[in-house]
């Protein structure tokens, strides 16, 4: 794939206005607006959809990328602070050409991030957001097209269409869910009004924490990475359960009454379960990434339930469940597509349905996931000659030794080794049912590799 100037693996982000500037928003504005007038030449009235979290840095960025958008002669329809699914949602709903995130997700404060998606909900694909770097630096020229005078796009401000999108919500529930107490840690990010609307309106008795955000305190030791906070409150209000979302909700990590943190992959086998009983689980089948636990995997498995395994990152979670028509999957950390209901992760959707789950079982969370025992792992770094780092899935040694090491371990195990994208290390994992074993084949290997690369 050719080389990427500004776009990263999800949209174009870094810490704002020193990686992130204004000159770059306005140029993707101006280029994203050029692309879809050329894309849609009869079209009379181009509209985006564009939302933003709670970071301070999101009213300077938001307001250089609309100018950029509205010069070119595009209409705007600005619906404020929302999870980035709430934005990919109303962008189908409302039959916009595009749809526009400010968010870097789960990222410190002083990151921000542009996503951007299609009139369809999903997130561009590559070639898109190649051809649009192109036009990026290109914008001197691509600038003469823009409009003059009474001619540039309006920009609406919609802050009610939140309103469709949690009513949205409330609908993919039936019944509600009275008697039960949820404690709600929405990382003083773009969930912080919405988690609570929907969780109370459903009849739950909900405390709120980490909802009153400043713009500075986005994702600061809370939310869904930082989960300890959550436990230690759980516990204390003696709660069912705890739910974490990130910074733009596009995830959900949960915690039992005991404070234990329940992660992606296991709020996956409780919805997989639920839909296999309900008989909605497409072919029986999830797709996680090559990150799951094989403890998981062969959970599953005994359920009836067959894994798939995609690379890490949403994008190709999603590609996969697209190639096998299948509509579960999601990461380990919390990123979960349901596609009978959104396109893209959405964490306060997946709360939604974990708690309905739980309510239709009769059974806790712990209770649930206790049948998943996770088999010893092993991540050992080396330090190798950067140039080599990418070299060494063409070696015959280290392929070699990788072949008998997994044919000892005789379906029991697995090895993944996968290179560093920012360092000169090459990760050696590797899982199995027994330590010993899963301790030795790790420094074997991991020695073969530090010898053929070094």
């Amino acid at each position: 794939m050719q080389q990427r100037k500004y776009f990263g693996t999800d949209g174009i982000r870094g810490e704002a206005n020193k990686e992130l500037t204004i000159d770059i928003a306005v140029r993707l504005g101006y280029a994203l607006a050029y692309y879809l007038k050329k894309k849609n030449p009869d079209k009379k009235k181009i509209d985006v959809v564009i939302g933003s979290d709670t970071r301070i840095s999101g009213y300077m960025l938001r307001s250089a990328l609309m100018a950029g958008i509205s010069s070119m002669g595009v209409h705007i329809t600005y619906v404020g602070v929302l999870p980035t699914p709430g934005v990919a949602y109303l962008t189908q709903v409302k039959s916009a050409d595009a749809g526009i995130m400010i968010s870097a997700s789960h990222n410190p404060a002083k990151d921000n991030g542009i996503k951007i998606f299609r009139s369809n909900g999903t997130k561009l694909p590559d070639e898109i957001e190649l051809e649009l770097e192109v036009l990026m630096d290109d914008y001197e020229e691509i600038s003469k097209e823009c409009v003059v005078g009474d001619k540039v796009g309006k920009i609406l401000m919609e802050d009610d269409d939140y309103f469709l999108y949690r009513d949205y919500l409330l609908s993919t529930v039936k019944g509600d869910f009275s008697g039960m107490k949820i404690i709600l840690d929405s990382a003083n990010g773009a969930a912080f009004k919405l988690a609570r609307s929907v969780f109370s309106r459903l009849g739950a008795e909900i405390v709120s924490i980490n909802d009153l955000p400043t713009g500075t305190n986005i994702n600061v030791k809370c939310g869904s990475t930082h989960p300890e906070i959550l436990a230690k409150v759980v516990i204390g209000y003696s709660a069912d359960l705890g739910l974490a979302y990130d910074g733009d909700a596009d995830r959900l990590m949960a915690v039992d009454k005991f404070g234990n943190i329940i992660d992606g992959d296991k709020i996956i086998s409780i919805l997989a379960l639920n839909l296999k009983e309900k008989d909605e689980l497409n072919n029986n089948k999830v797709v996680t990434t090559v990150m799951s636990n094989m403890g998981f995997e062969k959970y599953l498995e005994n359920k009836g339930i067959t894994l798939v395994r995609a690379n890490v990152g949403d994008r190709y979670v999603i590609a996969k469940m697209k190639e096998q028509g299948l509509n579960l999957g999601g990461e380990q950390s919390g990123h979960i597509i349901m596609s009978d209901y959104n396109t893209t992760g959405d964490g306060v959707l997946v709360s939604l349905k974990l708690v309905e789950a739980l309510r239709d079982c009769g059974k806790s969370i712990d209770e649930l996931v206790s049948g998943i025992v996770d088999w010893p792992q092993i991540l050992i770094n080396v330090r190798v000659e950067n140039s080599k780092k990418n070299t060494w899935d063409e070696n015959s040694a280290i392929k070699e030794i990788i072949r008998i090491k997994e044919k000892e371990m005789d379906g029991l195990g697995r090895v993944l080794v996968r290179t560093s994208g920012t360092e000169p290390l090459v990760r050696v994992m590797v899982e199995g049912k027994d330590k010993i074993q899963v301790d030795s084949v790790a420094a074997v290997i991991a020695d073969v590799v530090k010898k053929e690369l070094e």
